[in-house]
Parts: structure tokens; sequence; C-alpha cells
């Protein structure tokens, strides 16, 4: 089911996380559909970053950190949303081991002084929180994990991302109840062109072929739900409308996933992707210290029964994409360009 452009035409609308890879994403998705979009983010942490080169046109920006409580409720009265979709983290494992602290307060106290500030607004709204598919207490049995998994982490991102999910349930039962409507979405492993973070599996394979070195892997045996950034921003769409039209049973937190059948390992991938973009084969570095997640899946059924939402792209469907617009911007094309032109795609086949 297409996301709903009478629903967003003209909606206010606060995006945390806009400077990053899939905040752009969205940025540029509810500006076509004619959202006002405020944003709230550190600035860009890339050279090149995907919102630097879209300039998608916002209604207000604040570029700080979520850190900082009096500058989020200010942000958040100036925006007067009516939707809240908090994407702002610090989204990587291995950073997560250089600086533990900085992880869990950004990604808990941060959002906990988004909440606040919600509590403290005077308009009710509907807010979904973004988290990640790492929030289970994963023993890598190779299930997937519906909604309903306990929750847990060994890495500092894993178990700062699942005492943020228990931070937005309580916030939820304690202050928010016939209030405002809020809930958390799961999703991780998201690919697409535009992404040039570090420790990322195809940031770091475009870096390789453009420099001709051999991309480094921690673990080429892992699995991951590899999607397409369109097909999660789509579910975190379609969810925000349903809570905000009150859909009765409307579950408070939702995964949204690959088809279960598309589990391909990093090696895999790599291997591919290197041919694709012409760079030099692979190599395997372990990195001990680096204690990530072998087998990783998520079970998206839910979604599908409450939203009607499915993922659009296939695995490999996603990977020829994100291939499709890395190549093509660097042949020279124009970052909004291609994005406008996969967005518009895949809007058609909704």
């Amino acid at each position: 089911m297409a996301v709903s452009g009478d629903f967003w035409r003209g909606r206010r609308v606060l995006l945390t996380g806009h400077t990053g890879f899939k905040g752009a994403w969205a940025a540029r998705w509810l500006h076509r559909l004619s959202a006002q979009v405020y944003g709230f983010a550190l600035p860009p942490d890339t050279e090149p970053s995907l919102h630097a080169l879209l300039k998608t046109p916002l209604a207000g920006e604040t570029l700080a950190d979520l850190r900082d409580a009096g500058v989020v409720e200010a942000a958040l009265a100036e925006a007067r949303p009516e939707i809240v979709l908090h994407f702002a983290a610090q989204a990587l494992v291995p950073a997560s081991y250089r600086d533990p602290v900085g992880t869990w307060t950004s990604n808990v106290i941060g959002t906990i002084h988004l909440l606040e500030a919600m509590r403290r607004h005077p308009h009710p709204l509907t807010a979904v929180i973004v988290t990640t598919d790492k929030v289970y207490a994963n023993n890598e049995s190779g299930a997937a994990f519906p909604e309903t998994a306990p929750l847990g982490g060994d890495d500092p991102y894993s178990a700062s991302k699942a005492a943020t999910e228990i931070a937005v349930h309580s916030w939820m039962k304690s202050f928010f109840a016939g209030r405002h409507r809020v809930g958390t979405a799961r999703a991780g492993n998201v690919i697409g062109g535009g992404d040039w973070s570090a420790d990322r599996l195809i940031p770091d394979i475009v870096r390789a072929a453009q420099k001709q070195d051999s991309v480094i892997l921690r673990r080429p045996e892992a699995t991951r739900p590899w999607q397409h950034v369109l097909d999660p921003v789509h579910g975190y769409l379609r969810y925000a409308e349903a809570l905000h039209a009150g859909k009765p049973g409307l579950p408070e937190s939702l995964n949204f996933g690959p088809l279960k059948d598309q589990r391909i390992t990093v090696g895999t991938i790599a291997t591919d992707l290197t041919k694709a973009f012409g760079a030099p084969a692979w190599r395997h570095e372990p990195q001990q210290e680096i204690g990530e997640k072998g087998v990783l899946a998520l079970d998206a059924r839910l979604a599908a029964q409450s939203l009607n939402w499915q993922p659009r792209f296939t695995t490999q469907a996603a990977l020829d994409a994100t291939v499709t617009w890395y190549r093509d911007w660097m042949a020279g094309a124009d970052a909004a360009v291609l994005t406008d032109r996969q967005i518009a795609a895949f809007e058609d086949g909704l």
C-alpha cells in the first residue's frame, strides 16, 4: 500500500537525523509529498554527504545535539509538528566500542530529551521512534525475531537501543496515554545510494573501488536482514499514518525487514559488489574486540498484518538499485535526480 499524499501534504513534521543517510532519503521523500519538514540533527559527519548533495528544501532546521535538552525543547516548540520521526542516533557498532558512553548518552538520553519535550508540548503528537533490528537478545539460533522476543544486546550500540525501547515504552505508559500516539520501528542493515558512513559494508566497498584498495571484512560469514532504504522508510511513513489515525489494535512496536528467504552473507555481497564496482578482491581480517553477532533476522509479518506493508525490493534488487545509484553518481549524475528517480520508481510499484 502506498503512502498517502493527501495525509502528508502540508503536514508539519519534525525529522531528527535528517543529515544522516536514512534521514536524507526520508526528508527527500517527505519533500516530494509536500510535507513541511523541520530537521534536527548534528551537521553531516561524512564527506561527501547525501544531505549536502540533495539540498532538500526544509521548512526549518536546527543543527544541534539531542543531548542538549533545552535546544531539543526549543526546536519542538518552533516546529509545532503534528508528526515526529526520530531517526537521530549513534548507529554504528564499532563506534560504540570506541565511545560507549557517547553512544549511550546519544541514543538513550537524547531520546529521553525528545520524549520529555513531547511530554511538555501543549498539543497532541504522533511519533515513530526508530531503533534497530539489533534490540533483541540474540543467541544466534538463526530464528527470525518477532516483536515479542526479549530485548537485549551485548555490544554498547545494541544495548543502548534496547534501553531506548524500554524508555519509550515507559514514557508511553506513564505520560502519553490518551494524548500522544507513539510507536517504535525496528529495522537495520539498510542499504542504498548516498551512504558514506564509516564501518559499513557498501560504503567501504565504494571507497575501496575509488582507491583501488581491497575492502577489509570483519565477518564475511555473517548474515544480515539487508534492505533498500526506501522499504523501511515506506514502513515508517505508513506507521505514522496509522498511529495518527488511531487505528484500533495497532502494535506499539513493529519490525520492518526483508522477505524471509533473503539471507545473504557479507562475503557474498562483498564478492558481487567488488566485481560490480571494479574493486580488488576483499580481504578477511578478524577484529576480536568487535563483538558483532554473526546471524540476525527479523520477522516482519506483524507489519504486513497491521499496515499491509511488504518490502518492495528483494535483496538482489536492493543491491542492484544501490550499485546503479553509485555508478551513475560517480559518472557525474546529479544525486538529487538519481534519488528522485528511485523514489518515483518505488512509488510507481506500490
